[in-house]
């Protein structure tokens, strides 16, 4: 049976809309005809979590699974936890709002070391238990982890899981779905599932494995592997298209996926090594699918991921092209952190459009030495020549991604930061242009495990003292911003991310202790006290201290003998995972990194013999670039206005738990999909000229809105009510279409009135004839005045009386135990800001009745325009 959650998503919650399950290309398969029932369980805020495009691409492929579906479920927010607690509702599947203990198999993503205390905190709210050991009775569902942090080293929360998904999901997951299916329908224990899904490669089994005193982990069952294998896939760009949410979500754009994998080597970087290797996407598949997803989503934004975009050769001819083809609908490419040395004018002409983009690069350290240990490959002529392109092309402000504590820095490699930044500003100045700002963002150098930095780590100490060296270098500079990370996150990802088995029970310590969001600034304090009290309580201080001073710093000044590294021969509590880079290869590109020695890129040079290429893993897979189309020209917005259509709609069921700025976003991206003339504004970020008549309060319903939409080309007007009503949710319902007079004015100009039906409770039921008398004696004073505050702060009297036009008494019920009223008003209702609200009404009730209402529900029945 599905959880009654609906009377928990209600407007006092924040953003209810991101519970609703009923976004555009969700999709909904029937319970009863699937044999396998999967939830993606992302343990982050809806905002997060829905638009993740890994989320994304592994719903959509589990859907296209026959005799299987796949819904979705996220860490809800603290309102709402509060609510499922208070009403011991378990949390639930957004879109079937089922109990997560009714499903098969729950996949949550694990992508960073401090995240699975939200792991804890929905496994809690589901009601089902925490360890694989308290599920091995009772019929629940399996329980796994994917994601780059689970493929690096799982043991920290081998407690929690049945089993770990290791390397790229596309086709690891459809498999688990098929041994799970045969399982079910031969009726096999949990215990007995679980082995079976042992023998897939890249699936870990943890109960198979026990914990050897030196922190090594071995299989104790005869038929499980020793090694587990990461496994690979290549990218399918079609399967990124899917999921719009309502809600604005932190990544609200389509996303596609161009180059999975990287192999620039840095040494620090644990995305690259577990990666490997490099598999770029065929030009003319990664155009198509743009070109598919932005009709089929409406969005205005698209972004292509990769861990080194410049790193796909094909990228300027195929943001030309894309760009080139859509550029009458204002569309926008953004790209994430670049390659600051691939950066030319090919790549700053296929960015932004209209609205242009920040530009990120990553140059890691402010030395050349430094830069070389690291294996960044990148020198400073490269880093000037990609900055003054960047500047040279109007980009006045940069985003600069830099490290602190990597091995072997010094004083003068941290001094060395400021000092690039102040050579870039230098070298970036010209007569009639603003100086080049930057945002600077100054990391702490956390070791990761599979990578050849993982023996090493810095004091916390040494992490403030560096912090305070820059923060006094950075004084005197002029026109930059500079974000530092909290050293007590760089410790705790470092002892969490390198630890055993053994940590298990401070996780869930902390868990019970409070901590959750760690990643989230407002919650820091008290996650990091709670980790703190968690560590001591399980008697691993010592552990912890060892991480707080640096004591596995390989490179002492002191220790000059560059040959004792005795302890990079002992085992590591991620061995057994066998991501196809060979640990003795991290042992001597360690060796490297001491020598200052680089590596070249194994794409496009000589092989680096890290031993990830073969039959388990592939190879690098380098397209050669197409050429460049010629450059069709900037969009121009069409200011045209050529025709004004009126559209008369509703707003129920779901979508009243759509706020106003998110309605206004989803006719913008329906006219998109309809594929209807918009006109645009003009100026540097013209929008689309649709204009909503009034904002509606959240949760409030109606079937009396108007929008206003200027086209630059006559359309038919019940060709545009199909079209629009085509594209638009059920529960928004288009009533009828009008054309209007270009030179009349908006209906945004000419509001005066609305009318509205809410429904009331009072303390103490009260008789029709006392509802009666409460309405007269309002209607027959001229004057009820309150207080009111003006968005500038400032505090005016307010005459309602006179913003009331008509107030009567509709029904009244006293048989339920909250007894209610239904009253019919009809108010001014100008976007000068003279109107009169539903809560307004209670207080001119207040004021007579000298009692106490509530409003339950609002219900707009028109708006009325003026002439």
């Amino acid at each position: 049976m599905a959880v009654a959650v609906e009377k928990l998503i209600t407007p006092d919650i924040l953003k209810p809309a991101r519970y609703l399950g009923n976004e555009r290309l969700a999709v909904h398969k029937p319970w009863d005809t699937a044999v396998v029932r999967w939830v993606l369980t992302y343990p982050e805020v809806y905002e997060v979590g829905s638009s993740n495009l890994g989320h994304i691409i592994l719903y959509n492929i589990l859907n296209a699974q026959p005799r299987q579906l796949c819904d979705r479920a996220y860490l809800p927010g603290t309102d709402l936890a509060v609510k499922l607690r208070e009403t011991n509702t378990p949390l639930f599947a957004v879109e079937s709002k089922r109990s997560l203990k009714e499903f098969d198999i729950l996949g949550f993503s694990l992508s960073y070391e401090l995240g699975a205390t939200n792991i804890l905190e929905m496994l809690d709210l589901a009601g089902i238990p925490l360890t694989w050991q308290e599920r091995a009775t009772g019929n629940y569902p399996l329980i796994f982890a994917g994601g780059q942090t689970a493929t690096s080293n799982p043991e920290p929360y081998a407690d929690f899981f049945d089993f770990f998904a290791l390397g790229d999901g596309e086709e690891l997951l459809p498999e688990i779905g098929l041994v799970l299916e045969e399982g079910k329908n031969a009726g096999l224990s949990r215990r007995d599932i679980l082995f079976d899904l042992a023998q897939i490669p890249g699936v870990y089994v943890p109960q198979f494995y026990e914990m050897a005193a030196d922190g090594s982990v071995h299989p104790h069952h005869p038929d499980v592997p020793k090694r587990i294998l990461r496994r690979v896939a290549s990218p399918i760009p079609a399967y990124s298209i899917g999921l719009v949410p309502y809600v604005e979500t932190v990544h609200d754009r389509l996303i596609i996926e161009i180059r999975r994998g990287c192999t620039r080597g840095c040494r620090f970087c644990q995305p690259g090594m577990l990666t490997r290797p490099a598999r770029d996407v065929e030009p003319e598949k990664v155009v198509e699918a743009i070109e598919q997803g932005m009709r089929a989503t409406g969005y205005n934004e698209f972004s292509l991921l990769s861990l080194s975009c410049s790193d796909y050769l094909a990228l300027p001819a195929v943001g030309m092209e894309i760009k080139n083809r859509l550029k009458n609908e204002n569309i926008s490419l953004t790209l994430p952190s670049q390659r600051v040395d691939r950066f030319d004018e090919n790549i700053a002409n296929i960015l932004g459009g209209t609205r242009q983009g920040g530009l990120t690069f990553a140059p890691e350290a402010g030395t050349q030495r430094m830069r070389d240990i690291v294996n960044k490959g990148l020198t400073n002529e490269e880093l000037l020549r990609g900055v003054k392109t960047a500047w040279e092309q109007g980009w006045d402000k940069i985003k600069l991604y830099f490290m602190i504590g990597l091995p072997g820095e010094t004083d003068a490699d941290v001094v060395g930061i400021a000092e690039t930044v102040r050579w870039l500003q230098r070298e970036c100045r010209g007569q009639g242009r603003r100086p080049l700002n930057f945002n600077l963002t100054i990391s702490n150098f956390t070791p990761k495990p599979h990578t050849p930095f993982q023996w090493h780590s810095v004091s916390t100490a040494e992490f403030k003292r560096k912090q305070s060296l820059l923060r006094q270098e950075f004084r005197p500079i002029r026109g930059i911003k500079v974000n530092f990370t909290d050293v007590r996150i760089s410790a705790m990802e470092d002892f969490v991310g390198r630890s055993d088995r053994t940590l298990g029970k401070v996780l869930r310590r902390a868990w019970e202790l409070g901590a959750g969001m760690d990643s989230w600034y407002d919650g820091l304090d008290k996650a990091f006290s709670a980790w703190g009290q968690a560590i001591a309580e399980a008697g691993l201080d010592w552990k912890y201290r060892q991480v707080e001073n640096g004591e596995w710093n390989l490179f002492n000044p002191e220790n000059k003998d560059s040959s004792n590294l005795h302890s990079l021969d002992l085992p590591l509590p991620w061995d057994h995972i066998d991501t196809g880079i060979d640990k003795k290869w991290l042992q001597e590109d360690l060796q490297r990194a001491l020598e200052a020695a680089i590596v070249p890129d194994c794409s496009f040079e000589g092989c680096s013999h890290c031993g990830v290429c073969g039959t388990d893993f592939g190879h690098n897979i380098v397209i050669e670039p197409p050429a460049i189309p010629e450059f069709a020209g900037e969009f121009v917005p069409n200011t045209t206005k050529v025709q004004r259509l009126r559209v008369w709609f509703g707003k129920q069921g779901d979508m009243a738990l759509l706020g106003h700025l998110d309605l206004l976003r989803l006719f913008d991206r329906v006219i998109r999909r309809a594929n209807l003339p918009i006109t645009f504004t003009g100026g540097f970020h013209p929008n689309p000229r649709i204009m909503i008549a009034s904002a509606l309060p959240l949760g409030a319903t109606s079937n009396g809105e108007i929008v206003d939409f200027e086209l630059t080309t006559p359309v038919d007007i019940q060709t545009f009510q199909a079209k629009l009503a085509q594209e638009l949710p059920t529960d928004i319902p288009i009533y009828g279409v009008a054309e209007i007079d270009l030179k009349s004015p908006a209906a945004t100009q000419i509001l005066a009135a609305a009318e509205y039906q809410i429904t009331v409770t009072v303390v103490d039921a009260a008789t029709p004839a006392q509802w009666q008398d409460w309405i007269d004696a309002i209607l027959a004073k001229e004057e009820i005045n309150v207080e009111q505050t003006t968005k500038s702060g400032k505090t005016q009297i307010v005459n309602l009386r006179d913003r009331l036009f008509e107030l009567a008494l509709v029904s009244v019920n006293n048989s339920t135990s909250e007894p209610t009223s239904i009253l019919h008003y009809l108010g001014s209702c100008r976007n000068d800001g003279v109107s009169l609200r539903p809560e307004q009404i209670l207080s001119m009730l207040a004021v007579v009745a000298n009692r106490e209402f509530q409003l339950l529900q609002i219900h707009r029945n028109q708006l009325i325009l003026g002439v």
